[in-house]
């Protein structure tokens, strides 16, 4: 299991103990089960937050895999939905479905 990071101060060095967590940094401790409910928290590529239902907009012109067809930068994606995978973004573009990752997007 990778190490969460710190509820209390979001650094990443923590130290992992048998049923807990303990950050390295402020000494903050909680039990392992409590990471399991953490959210995710997504950032667009100019650090913001996004959450489910924001709209946001292409920072550069990417190619669609499978085809010759491009995404142009400035291109808005309305009523995205933020998954887990490597690809943090489901959304509808034009009425296609597309999965994006979120360092090529800006919300707004």
């Amino acid at each position: 299991m990778p190490h969460p990071p710190c509820p209390a101060c979001t650094l990443e060095d923590v130290l992992s103990h048998s049923d807990h967590w303990e950050c390295a940094t402020c000494g903050h401790e909680w039990p392992k089960a409590a990471a399991a409910e953490v959210a995710r928290i997504v950032k667009d590529a100019h650090g913001n937050v996004l959450a489910d239902g924001d709209t946001v907009t292409l920072i550069k012109d990417l190619k669609l895999r499978g085809g010759s067809g491009v995404l142009k930068g400035g291109t808005k994606a309305k009523n995205i939905r933020l998954v887990d995978g490597d690809h943090e973004i489901d959304c509808r573009i034009d009425g296609t479905a597309m999965a994006l990752k979120a360092c090529f997007v800006k919300k707004g």
